[in-house]
């Protein structure tokens, strides 16, 4: 059964919810830690959490909606999703937040693999097309307008609810998700359902949380055992997983990430370039969030509008994206990360020679092109990298991109968050912002040039 304009509404309503909620955190943290004495590790858990938790769970996620239902896992996810901020608007203290946004990390897990796997199963040709663009533009505004969002809600500091706000505003909007969801979304599954891979799910965790964990939290706890023993078995779980997934596959069973999946050149290439894309965008809202409140001195309110103009951008490229790429293919991606490396090098030019003097205004020029070079790539990137996957794959397919993805986003807050904060430690913040905005832009470069070797025609 095709999706209806208001099934694929709802639908990118549930990709919205959990990447706003990984950003919108950013403003609040510093709120969070003044009402609940959190300090600098908990609150880097209070991230970190829900990020890691939901990266491990996502193609498991893909996987039961192949086998249950996508629409049956995307209302529990959904309610999930509401319940879980509810509990984290509630928490009372630092730590009950810390394990209500590892709920919160769960329920998304369950919520976004539907979403592009129900786009797969419920269109094609022209309408597939126009839905994986829209997918993509609200990936990316939804990573923007999280941070704008969150400041926001923090000044106004309704009903005197302060950072409490930020989670709350989720209830409402998944009942309406929720209600939605039973009018518009048509279940679909999976042909050919396939069982848990428990031995491949599990690997996958380890694989996950031995790299994230110890990343996020190794500079706030003082890098103990722990963590030195937990990136150890990084390379040793990664390898077992490899092996693991390889061997089912070959015998025909249902491994958890099919190693045949990424033979799809359009899928192998554009999650290579995902990976330092995300990697770069994360890192830079996390930093640009502790530079406009700590460094620039502006209020959450100001602190979110700085970031307008990229939002703005953002939505005109995604829109113009089906357009060009009709006419241009894949180059389309290329000049997007041009345009992207300029406003970020702009922006560089800016806080290096106009600090600390710097207002909205200022900002504005090299945020606004940054943000027209990442509509230009991300909506494009999604489309490209699900086009060659089989309908009854797509809850697998759905869940390897949205797990390299969240991953990558996670990963990018803990190494260019950690490199800023270090540097920050011995310098100051104009310094810190500016060598991480440079290693920013070299991964730009990264991307652009990795961009040359995608497929060139879109379909």
């Amino acid at each position: 059964m095709p999706i209806g304009p208001l099934g694929l509404f709802t639908v990118l309503l549930g990709a919205a919810l959990p990447l706003i909620d990984f950003f919108i955190v950013n403003v609040a943290l510093p709120a969070i830690d003044r009402d609940l004495a959190a300090g600098t590790a908990v609150l880097e858990l209070i991230v970190a959490g829900y990020g890691v938790t939901y990266a491990v769970l996502l193609v498991l996620g893909g996987r039961l909606g192949d086998t249950a239902g996508r629409r049956r896992l995307f209302l529990t996810g959904m309610a999930a999703f509401g319940l879980t901020s509810l509990a984290c608007g509630l928490a009372p203290t630092a730590w009950t937040l810390v394990a209500a946004r590892v709920a919160q990390g769960a329920a998304a897990a369950l919520m976004l693999p539907q979403v592009l796997a129900t786009i797969q199963a419920t269109t094609q040709g022209a309408r597939r097309a126009r839905a994986m663009s829209l997918y993509g533009a609200t990936a990316g505004l939804s990573m923007v307008a999280g941070q704008v969002l969150g400041g926001v809600l923090v000044a106004a500091d309704v009903a005197g609810l302060g950072w409490r706000s930020v989670f709350l505003v989720n209830v409402p909007v998944a009942v309406a998700g929720l209600l939605l969801a039973v009018r518009g979304v048509p279940e679909t599954r999976s042909d050919r359902p396939a069982g848990v891979d428990v031995p491949g799910t599990l690997l996958l965790a380890l694989s996950l949380v031995s790299l994230l964990l110890p990343l996020t939290e190794g500079r706030a706890t003082g890098w103990p055992l722990w963590t030195w023993l937990l990136l150890g078995a990084f390379p040793f779980a990664a390898a077992g997983f490899f092996v693991v997934e390889r061997r089912a596959d070959r015998l025909g069973r249902s491994p958890l990430v099919p190693p045949s999946l990424l033979r799809l050149p359009s899928l192998r290439r554009g999650l290579v370039m995902l990976v330092p894309f995300s990697l770069g965008f994360s890192g830079f809202m996390f930093v640009v969030a502790v530079v406009l409140q700590q460094g620039l001195r502006m209020g959450p309110v100001a602190a979110g509008l700085a970031l307008a103009p990229m939002a703005v951008a953002f939505f005109a490229a995604s829109l113009a994206g089906p357009r060009l790429t009709g006419r241009f293919g894949s180059r389309v991606v290329t000049a997007g990360g041009v345009l992207q490396a300029v406003g970020i090098g702009a922006l560089l030019l800016t806080l290096r020679y106009g600090w600390p003097d710097l207002g909205l205004a200022e900002l504005a020029p090299g945020v606004a092109v940054a943000g027209l070079g990442q509509g230009l790539q991300l909506p494009v990137l999604m489309r490209l990298m699900l086009s060659d996957v089989p309908a009854d794959r797509a809850g697998v397919g759905s869940g390897v991109v949205t797990t390299t993805q969240q991953s990558a986003l996670a990963l990018g807050v803990a190494t260019l968050g950690s490199l800023f904060l270090a540097v920050a430690a011995s310098e100051d913040l104009r310094d810190a912002a500016v060598i991480t905005v440079l290693v920013q832009l070299g991964l730009i470069a990264l991307t652009t040039a990795l961009s040359l070797r995608l497929p060139r025609t879109l379909h």
